[in-house]
Parts: C-alpha cells; sequence; structure tokens
C-alpha cells in the first residue's frame, strides 16, 4: 500500500501536467490500486468487526484497527507531517500552537536556523537545476513535485519549531518540544533543580543516556540542565517510550529558562542555589569593617 499509494499521486500529478501515459500503463495501474485497496479490506474488516463485537464504538474500532495494521512509526512520521503543515500555516498567521494563560514560552531554534536556510537555497537550486537538465516530461514532473514537496517539509519543520517552543507554564511544570516531533511533560512537583550548562552531546537530536539523561539537542549543543527527584516518561520521535531523571535541553534564552524554572507558582523556591553559573550574593555582615 505504501507503495502503490504514492505512485498513484504521482500518476495523478502527471496526468494534471500534461503528461500523456499509455491507456495499458493507465489500466494497470488502476487495477494495482483497487487490488491493494481490497486487499486492506479483507484484512481491516475483521479486526473492526472483533473490536464492535467486544464493545467499542465505531470510533474507538477503527482507531484500534488502524493502530493493529499500520506500524507506530509510519503512524508518527504522517502525523508529523499534518502537523508540521498545520504549524506552517501558523506561523504564517504569527501564532504560536497552544500556549496557556501565564505560561512563558522560550525559543530553542536560534542554533539551527542558518542551517534549515541553507537547506532551503540549496533545494531551491537542485530544483530549478534539474528543471533545465532532465528532457524526458513524466521524469520531470515527478521530480518537480518531489522537490517542491521537500522545500515545503523543510519551511514546515522549522516552522514546527518556531510555533512550539518550550513553556514554563504558571504552576512551574515544563514542557519541552522539538517541533511536532517530541513532546514531554515534567510536573513541577518533580523539579529539584536547575542550572545553566553548556554541552555538546553526540547523536540525534533526542538521545537517552543509560544513566536516565536525556539531552533535547538542538543544533547538537544543549544550554540548560534540570535535575528531577523521580523519572517521567516520554515518547520518543518514532513511537518508543523511554524514562528520564535529568533533562538536558536547548533555550536560547538559558538563563531565562533557568529563572522561570527555579521559582515555584508562590516565589519561594531558591534560584541562585539551583543556577550554578549566577554569582553567589553574600549577606551584609553585623561586624563594622576595620578601620583603615
Amino acid at each position: 500500500m505504501w507503495a502503490v499509494l504514492p505512485g498513484e499521486v504521482a500518476l495523478a500529478v502527471c496526468l494534471v501536467a500534461g503528461v500523456r501515459i499509455p491507456g495499458a500503463v493507465l489500466l494497470g495501474a488502476e487495477a494495482l490500486v483497487v487490488g491493494v485497496l481490497a486487499l486492506e479490506v479483507c484484512v481491516m474488516w475483521p479486526l473492526y468487526a472483533a473490536r464492535r463485537r467486544a464493545g467499542d464504538g465505531r470510533r474507538e474500532a477503527a482507531l484500534s484497527t488502524v493502530r493493529a495494521v499500520v506500524p507506530v512509526a509510519v503512524r508518527r512520521l504522517l502525523v508529523h507531517e499534518f502537523r508540521a503543515l498545520h504549524s506552517l500555516g501558523l506561523w504564517a498567521l504569527r501564532r504560536r500552537h497552544r500556549i496557556p494563560e501565564g505560561a512563558r514560552p522560550f525559543s530553542y531554534t536560534e542554533p539551527q536556523t542558518g542551517i534549515m536556510w541553507t537547506f532551503v537555497f540549496v533545494s531551491v537550486v537542485e530544483t530549478v537545476v534539474l528543471a533545465l537538465v532532465i528532457p524526458w516530461p513524466l521524469v520531470h514532473a515527478i521530480l518537480l513535485v518531489v522537490d517542491v514537496y521537500g522545500i515545503v517539509i523543510i519551511l514546515a519543520l522549522q516552522a514546527a519549531c518556531v510555533t512550539r517552543p518550550h513553556l514554563v507554564e504558571a504552576d512551574g511544570s515544563l514542557r519541552l518540544r522539538y517541533g511536532a516531533l517530541f513532546d514531554l511533560r515534567a510536573p513541577a512537583a518533580v523539579i529539584a533543580a536547575a542550572r545553566v550548562e553548556r554541552r555538546f552531546p553526540g547523536g540525534g537530536p533526542v538521545r537517552v543516556g543509560e544513566d536516565g539523561t536525556l539531552d533535547l539537542a538542538v543544533g547538537s549543543q544543549t544550554t540548560v540542565t534540570v535535575e528531577l527527584t523521580e523519572p517521567v516518561e516520554f515518547v520518543r520521535p518514532l513511537g518508543r517510550r523511554g524514562r528520564a531523571r535529568t533533562l538536558r535541553f536547548h533555550a536560547d534564552d538559558p538563563r531565562a529558562a533557568v529563572a522561570a524554572l527555579t521559582r515555584d507558582a508562590g516565589g519561594t523556591r531558591d534560584r541562585a542555589a539551583a543556577s550554578p553559573l549566577t554569582p553567589e550574593r553574600k549577606a551584609p555582615s553585623s561586624t563594622p569593617d576595620p578601620p583603615a
């Protein structure tokens, strides 16, 4: 199904673009699509019927069937693309995604903005060059659709990161996000300390160490470390679950993020003790200074 349906979309694009396709090819493609859809119905209908007999409603039975048939990684990637495209619309309207009243947003896109715009520029140049070099109309149309969609997805990825910032909510809880790919919530009750700490972890943007440390890096760097009193659970971009007791993430203004995290809703949490890079203020001495 994942091979036939994209091929059907590419075929439709070629027809709209005016590419002449032999009738036998069109007939064979449509027969293949019908066969794939019939196979999917044969696989999914018994699962749906079983859930209905178990007492689930129509919506719950349909969702359970989709979860059983479609791998979790594929579902999450599809959902991510829809959310990223939605974020592109929010970005165009200069809006952000679901920021509760009283929450403080903290952006994290500064290290990757230049890289993203470089990717966009290179993709545009590639699209123009291929349009001038490739002489075959069918190949030209397919590559044009792929290249334009790739440019849109790069912009959507950046838009998702801009419109979905980290949040320190009014009750002191922390919400870490990376675009539409990652979302973690840490209640205020489990946040023990926070400090400014610049690190350069290896690996991908989401990395979990054996010691329960989560690195949510942007541009291969993190700037804030948060210690928790107990582990919090999260879902990784492709669906695997994990637990972390130490959170390291990037914020464009790490000192402001630490200041928001190290005071609770009542303003009683000691801010200086949690941020080792803040100079410690000494209490005034009750003993008078000796005479010169």
